[in-house]
């Protein structure tokens, strides 16, 4: 259940552990937007501040306090609340089968496994890291429940529940030379190492393309075949490359990288997409994650529309 009141809880009770807006949205895998709007939101409607804004982060005012306090006591008595609506509904046990690319293992999935096993504790998860053609031929096989995947257009077989689009551009590491640069340009990147993604990357089609178009060839380079590789290349500052905002959203969030959109024409983007197999019965419980992700899906929409 994600009512307007328990979203807001969340988000309230994430800023009041943590004393900082960022460090909360980090936690909760959103933008830093969402959470502060949800406290002014709460602080206009309610009429009375819910924190002191000091120049090292955010504390509690009394009514604050009063509200943390009440907000935790809530959450658990609503929890054995949604035990005993899950026992009517036949939810108090089972599991989730789903597959991912690997490019989402330090993404918003894990916010929405986290709020699962809070709100599910009994339910057991087995979670495929794979690439996503072979995804998209487990959901197919009726294997997993459902599956998180990129170009679901290669793949008529399955419908999409919900998706989303996303873009290229130049991931930097905050201490790289180009970080402040506006606008940038290919040529300017020219004498910097370049990290590239290499097959079966479905990236590496799009860069590869890239580069061909603008006649681009940079001096020096790293190719690697493995996202999580390029993105610990970049923490350390061994380049920049061209990759998915999706890539880059783990270092984006931790503000160790930038991310600078390409503008080209004839550049499509990526589309990640939640997938099921047509006509698939699913169970209650993985409905409810499906919801989850579904939600987590327009809120990445949201951050990208901000770039």
């Amino acid at each position: 259940m994600n009512t307007p009141f328990s979203r807001f809880s969340e988000y309230f009770i994430a800023v009041a552990q943590t004393g900082s807006l960022r460090k909360a949205a980090e936690q909760l895998f959103i933008s830093v937007s969402a959470v502060h709007r949800q406290i002014v939101l709460a602080e206009q409607e309610l009429g009375i501040a819910l924190f002191e804004r000091l120049n090292h982060g955010l504390r509690l005012t009394l009514a604050g306090e009063l509200l943390y306090a009440d907000l935790l006591k809530w959450q658990k008595e609503f929890q054995q609340t949604r035990i005993r609506f899950d026992e009517i509904q036949g939810l108090h046990r089972g599991s989730i089968e789903f597959g991912l690319i690997s490019a989402l293992s330090e993404s918003f999935v894990l916010h929405s496994m986290q709020h699962m096993s809070q709100h599910y504790p009994w339910i057991d998860f087995h979670v495929h890291v794979l690439d996503s053609e072979k995804v998209a031929q487990m959901i197919q096989a009726a294997e997993l429940d459902f599956g998180l995947l990129l170009n679901p257009q290669a793949h008529p077989h399955l419908e999409v529940v919900a998706f989303v689009e996303i873009p290229l551009g130049f991931v930097i590491p905050v201490e790289h030379p180009l970080a402040e640069q506006t606008p940038l340009y290919f040529s300017d990147t020219l004498p910097y190492a370049h990290l590239m993604p290499a097959p079966p990357l479905i990236i590496h089609e799009y860069v590869s393309a890239l580069y061909k178009h603008h006649q681009f060839s940079p001096r020096s380079r790293i190719e690697c075949n493995d996202i999580r590789m390029l993105m610990s290349l970049l923490k350390q500052n061994l380049g920049l490359g061209l990759m998915s905002y999706l890539d880059a959203l783990p270092l984006l969030e931790h503000q160790t990288a930038i991310f600078k959109p390409v503008q080209d024409k004839g550049l499509y983007p990526l589309t990640l997409a939640l997938c099921v197999a047509p006509k698939r019965q699913l169970s209650r419980i993985a409905q409810i994650m499906m919801k989850q992700l579904t939600e987590q899906l327009e809120q990445l929409q949201q951050q990208i529309a901000q770039l």
